[in-house]
Order: structure tokens, then C-alpha cells, then sequence
């Protein structure tokens, strides 16, 4: 995670951002703040990025990489306004010791890649190029399925869709093309479906556990879904940092690392 010191909507990249909205900077690292220690409280680990000036969307630490065994394929941002973050989420993983490999494609990191029964479901439409999906499945060795975004309102993967546990997802069809929601009930016949007042809520924008389930506190319905399936909702207000176009799992890049021998 990266805290939101310097935290501020400057420009429009996603259909969410508006730079003539004030941010109330305070507010958003308390905000942010709350989350990391309800993490904490679960157990988690939480390592923490610098936050940089002139970088005001660092704190959306999901698009840096995704990292599956130890191995890691890095980000390359689309918007130059972006662009100096996949240097410093190098910096971090080669600080631990994981194997980085350098994208040659545009991708976002776990933005567009959520990791569900050891395959990457990959998004594109918006901000990943579909080429980095092959280029992802080389450099991690997992298989790799690619979905087509077709609302701008869900511009990245985890604005639409989330893992619950190891073998369960989450998702709102209508952010997908029909023949990428086809997929998605052939591969997951019995996930969670959520609607689309939850959606543009950033109910989806959530991190599970397998058991807690963080996400944004305006998403009600789902959080009722949530608890009916057994699992713990943790709401949370992050209503700042949703002036960004981001809430709970755009601030938290999750680290799988390499696996015992």
C-alpha cells in the first residue's frame, strides 16, 4: 500500500475523475488509514510504498504488478501522468528479492489481473493492451483468460470483478462484451453476481481473504450477499480516494510469494 500524502484528482484519466471536485486530502489519509488497519486487525502484513510528489495516484497500489510465486510482471502505465510509478514498484520487489520481468506491453498490474484457481483472469478494453495477456502468461506461467471491458465506467478489471477465495469470484455482467460474459459463466457457473448500483459503488473494487471481505461501505446489497454466502463484510469509507476512481483494492497490491519447497 502507499498512503495518499500527496493525494489529489489533477487530471481526468477514467470516467470517475473530475479535477473541478475538491479532495479533502486530510480526509483521504484517514480514510486510507482506516483501511490499512483493518487489514491489520485481520492479520495481514501491510508493506508500505514512499508516497511521491507530482505522483498523486501512487496510493492506487494495485496497478504496479501482479505477483504469483515469487515472480513478478511489472506494470507499464498507459498515461504518462502514471508512468514514473512502475519504476518505484520495481524498486520494491527487487528490495525482497522476487524475480521482476520487465513488460515490453501496456498493463496495469492487478488493475486488469485477478489470480482465481491459479489462472489470471486478464481485462482489457481500457487501459491493458491484450497483448501483455500472452506476455503475462510467459512471464508467470499461468494461464491466462482474456476479457473484454466495455463500459467505461469499469475501466480497469477490479472496478467489474473480485476473487473471494481460492475458487470464487464476484462480478457485474454488464461490465463485459456478451461472448466475455459466456466465458465467465462456463468457468464460474455458480459465482456471486453482483448489480449495478453495488458496481458503480466500487463494491467490486473489494479485497477477500477467503473469509473477510473489505469493501466499500456504500455497496449494501452486496455486503448483505457477502454475509448471506458466510463471509465477514468490513465496510469501509473511502470516499475520497473514489474521486480517483478507486476504493478498496485499488490501494492494496496483494503479494503472492514464492511457494515452499
Amino acid at each position: 500500500m502507499c498512503p495518499p500524502e500527496h493525494f489529489a484528482v489533477e487530471y481526468s484519466i477514467n470516467a470517475w475523475m473530475d479535477p473541478s471536485t475538491p479532495v479533502d486530502a486530510e480526509l483521504a489519509v484517514k480514510q486510507w488509514t482506516t483501511l490499512r488497519e483493518a487489514l491489520a486487525a485481520a492479520g495481514h502484513t501491510v508493506h508500505l510504498l514512499t508516497p511521491q510528489p507530482g505522483l498523486p495516484d501512487m496510493v492506487y497500489a494495485a496497478n504496479g504488478a501482479v505477483s504469483v510465486d515469487g515472480v513478478v510482471y511489472g506494470a507499464r502505465f498507459r498515461y504518462p501522468q502514471r508512468a514514473p510509478e512502475a519504476q518505484l514498484h520495481r524498486d520494491f520487489y527487487y528490495r525482497l528479492g522476487w524475480t521482476f520481468v520487465e513488460p515490453a506491453e501496456i498493463n496495469e498490474g492487478e488493475g486488469d489481473f485477478a489470480f482465481v484457481r491459479g489462472m489470471l483472469l486478464a481485462g482489457h478494453g481500457f487501459r491493458t493492451a491484450p497483448a501483455a495477456h500472452a506476455e503475462a502468461q510467459e512471464a508467470l506461467g499461468r494461464p491466462v483468460i482474456s476479457l473484454r471491458l466495455v463500459d467505461p465506467r469499469f475501466y480497469h478489471l477490479d472496478t467489474a470483478l473480485a476473487t473471494l477465495t481460492d475458487d470464487t469470484i464476484v462480478y457485474f455482467p454488464g461490465a463485459f462484451s456478451e461472448p466475455s460474459q459466456r466465458v465467465l459463466r462456463q468457468l464460474f457457473p455458480d459465482a456471486m453476481i453482483a448489480d449495478e448500483t453495488d458496481a458503480v459503488a466500487f463494491g467490486l473494487n473489494l479485497v477477500s481473504d477467503g473469509r473477510n471481505a473489505f469493501l466499500n461501505a456504500e455497496a449494501t446489497g452486496l455486503a448483505a450477499k457477502l454475509a448471506a454466502a458466510g463471509f465477514h463484510p468490513v465496510p469501509l469509507d473511502l470516499s475520497e480516494l473514489k474521486k480517483g476512481g478507486g476504493s478498496v483494492k485499488c490501494c492494496i497490491a496483494e503479494l503472492r510469494g514464492p511457494r515452499a519447497i
